[in-house]
């Protein structure tokens, strides 16, 4: 399938353009600013479908938005017309069509355009007010906030909230990008506003907050909830907005004569992620917890688990290796320690299901 793509080199445009080689059966015509009538009317010719993302929303002239919304698209429907086929088309529109604005009423006049092609042709026309698109290769200090905020605040510079309880509803890139390729593969009949979605709604206030607190994570090691729904994909914009040399970041390093012990990254309910050496010979451990419990895995080096049961004094061990990955458990209400056997140093990955409370650590010594 051949895809024009309008507005190619745009935020939209570079993550589709990605999208669509990254699959078998693409080919993606690409037409930008720098692109001639003779391009786009070549374009348009060998074309199985369109994805309209070319526009102007923030111009110096506001006479522009005609120019560049409506009347491009009237030209490129009468191309469309001309080729004598049905050819499909995606139109990025904006929730701003819903408004008597001079942006919105250029996006409404080209989905009138647009409208009028399906009628015509028999074409399947997907018309798509989009909500603010925010994501990677967004463009800061333009007219995304968040794309702002992430590389303000990734960057050490200070950002500026004017009103922190303005609503504003996001809708993520890959959501975007995910429901246009939806599109292509099945277009279905006429023209049709059709939704790219989750739309998530929030404040600047909120968004500003969020994204802070992503800055914060590698002071305090404590990660945002990160895994799902919008705050994932604010994390995964913020990260994508660090510079090459903000890529790492150190973590303090604990060690004394048994070995070393460093934090890697603790979360608000689901524990935390550490790993320590032991030099040859060295016992770790010899402590019991009443609720605490532990998953540890031999990263290299052999050790030695050993158990005792606090009532019974039932005793259990357990040897592992780097080899061999093998997760051992401690439990709740059983004192146990961990010793290097092998001839050569021993580091353990240990993930526990609480950050640790010095003033609660639950961590009771005790023998094994």
């Amino acid at each position: 399938m051949k895809v024009l793509v309008t507005g190619a080199d745009g935020f939209i445009g570079k993550n589709l353009g990605v999208a669509l080689r990254e699959r078998d059966g693409f080919e993606m015509l690409a037409i930008t600013r720098a692109s001639s009538d003779a391009d786009l009317a070549a374009a348009v010719a060998n074309a199985d479908a369109v994805v309209h993302l070319a526009g102007v929303n923030r111009p110096q002239d506001p006479a522009e938005f005609a120019r560049g919304n409506a009347d491009f698209t009237a030209r490129l429907c009468a191309l469309l017309a001309a080729s004598r086929r049905a050819v499909p088309v995606a139109f990025a529109s904006s929730i701003q069509a819903e408004r008597d604005n001079p942006y919105g009423s250029s996006k409404r006049i080209a989905e009138d355009h647009l409208t009028r092609y399906a009628e015509a042709s028999g074409a399947a026309v997907g018309l798509y007010r989009l909500a603010n698109v925010f994501g990677k290769w967004s463009r800061p200090n333009y007219n995304s906030a968040v794309a702002t905020f992430c590389h303000n605040l990734a960057r050490g510079l200070p950002i500026q909230v004017n009103d922190p309880a303005a609503p504003v509803r996001l809708v993520y890139i890959d959501d975007v990008v995910a429901e246009l390729l939806r599109f292509l593969l099945g277009p279905g009949e006429g023209a049709r506003f059709l939704e790219a979605g989750p739309v998530y709604a929030t404040t600047v206030g909120e968004l500003a907050r969020q994204i802070e607190a992503f800055k914060d994570v590698r002071n305090s090691l404590v990660s945002e909830r990160v895994g799902t729904g919008l705050v994932r994909a604010l994390y995964a914009t913020y990260v994508s907005f660090l510079p090459p040399e903000a890529f790492s970041y150190s973590v303090p390093k604990h060690g004394d004569a048994r070995g070393i012990f460093v934090e890697m990254l603790k979360t608000p309910d689901c524990g935390q992620f550490s790993f320590f050496t032991a030099h040859p010979g060295i016992t770790r451990g010899g402590h019991y917890h009443h609720t605490k419990t532990e998953k540890f895995l031999v990263i290299k080096g052999r050790a030695r688990y050993r158990f005792r049961h606090l009532l019974t004094d039932e005793t259990f061990e357990v040897e592992s290796h780097g080899d061999e990955p093998l997760i051992v458990e401690t439990i709740p209400g059983w004192a146990h320690d961990i010793t290097n056997i092998g001839e050569d140093e021993l580091v353990v990955m240990l993930w526990a299901n609480e950050i640790f409370d010095r003033q609660r650590p639950d961590t009771v010594a005790s023998r094994v």
